[in-house]
């Protein structure tokens, strides 16, 4: 497993002024996924508007790239502390050619050490096992569906929101998605 130091932002929810985190990163063999702070992440294979990584387990976008020596890592719109990882002091030091962090913008922290590789592949393979259903879900109205295909669509579409491109995509996956909630609550 490869380890390097970089730079974590978390991009869901906070409108540039999310948290930040200077850490230990840790990738899989093939790469595919990173791990840092207890937490698994993957690529968004560039389909992400603000974020390259999602959080496996809460579907969280983050920001993961390598830090810069002129220590300018967060979005020029951003603010807030940047959280450093207390075990790597030395060598973000180092590599920024500072020999001190600057306490107003920056804080030292203990971060989760441990790589959840068991936790994530069980996860993983519980996903797999989901219910299937036939295509026949997809031309279906929602008045057609049963409650656990109604279900199943709109976590479905609210992922296919995370991951949309364009905003006219993202609205008419949004649509779709209000439809099924408002034909799940007229049933219950």
């Amino acid at each position: 497993m490869k380890s390097g130091i970089k730079y974590i932002e978390l991009k869901s929810g906070f409108s540039d002024k999310e948290p930040a985190w200077i850490g230990l990163v840790s990738s899989s063999k093939s790469g595919k996924t990173l791990y840092f702070n207890g937490k698994a992440f993957q690529s968004l294979k560039g389909m992400g508007t603000y974020a390259n990584y999602v959080e496996i387990e809460s579907g969280d976008e983050y920001w993961i790239s390598g830090v810069k020596k002129n220590m300018m890592d967060r979005h020029w719109a951003g603010g807030g502390k940047i959280f450093v990882e207390n075990r790597i002091l030395n060598d973000y030091l180092q590599v920024t050619g500072t020999t001190e962090l600057d306490k107003s913008a920056y804080e030292l922290v203990d971060v989760e050490t441990e790589i959840p590789i068991n936790r994530i592949n069980e996860l993983e393979n519980t996903k797999s096992i989901e219910p299937k259903f036939d295509e026949s879900i997809y031309i279906k109205t929602p008045k057609e569906l049963t409650n656990e295909e109604i279900e199943f669509l709109i976590i479905e579409l609210i992922e296919d929101e995370k991951q949309a491109i364009y905003n006219k995509g993202r609205r008419m996956i949004k649509k779709s998605r209000i439809e099924l909630e408002t034909e799940l609550e007229k049933r219950n």
